[in-house]
């Protein structure tokens, strides 16, 4: 099956976009790449050694180009994952409504506060308990909500979670 517009994966850290992202593009026969993975390729450092040492601000500005230059690329055949708060930016939004569909992983906050409690590759989430950590899923999913499509995932393997964004792709 060959989809002309690129496929986006958006939804807060830990929901899946990685994992899925590369089982879809098996599927699809398309190309995948994960914005994190490419952001660390590009800058020789993990996301936490970015925010440590040159700030959030910094992996922003990185992030918007990358999307921007990943979105413009004439390579059709691509599923996107992006990082938990890519999408909030505005500039980035613009850009995957016009160039992709985007698909919004969605899982309850528990669900979520489970996956990522215990991870130290998450630096945005350090120091805070869990009524914060729901607080930002809150906050973050009324941009979440602007994508094509939302699919949730709560109760769903995997395979059922790709399945689902392929038939909506048909």
């Amino acid at each position: 099956m060959k989809i002309k517009k690129k496929i986006v994966l958006i939804g807060m850290m830990g929901s899946g976009k990685s994992t899925i992202g590369a089982l879809l593009s098996k599927k699809m026969n398309m190309n995948f790449i994960d914005l994190d993975t490419k952001i660390e390729t590009i800058e020789k450092q993990t996301v936490s050694q970015i925010f440590k040492l040159k700030g959030e601000k910094y992996f922003r500005a990185i992030e918007v180009e990358t999307v921007l230059s990943l979105l413009n690329s004439k390579e059709k055949d691509l599923v996107l994952s992006l990082g938990g708060g890519s999408f909030l930016d505005e500039k980035i939004r613009k850009y995957v409504k016009n160039f992709s569909s985007s698909f919004w992983l969605n899982w309850r906050p528990s669900t979520i506060i489970k996956r990522i409690r215990k991870s130290s590759k998450r630096p945005l989430i350090q120091g805070l308990n869990d009524q914060k950590i729901k607080k930002m899923i809150l906050d973050r999913n009324r941009y979440y909500a602007k994508s094509d499509f939302k699919i949730d995932c709560d109760n769903h393997k995997k395979n059922e979670i790709v399945d689902k964004i392929v038939s909506i792709l048909k």
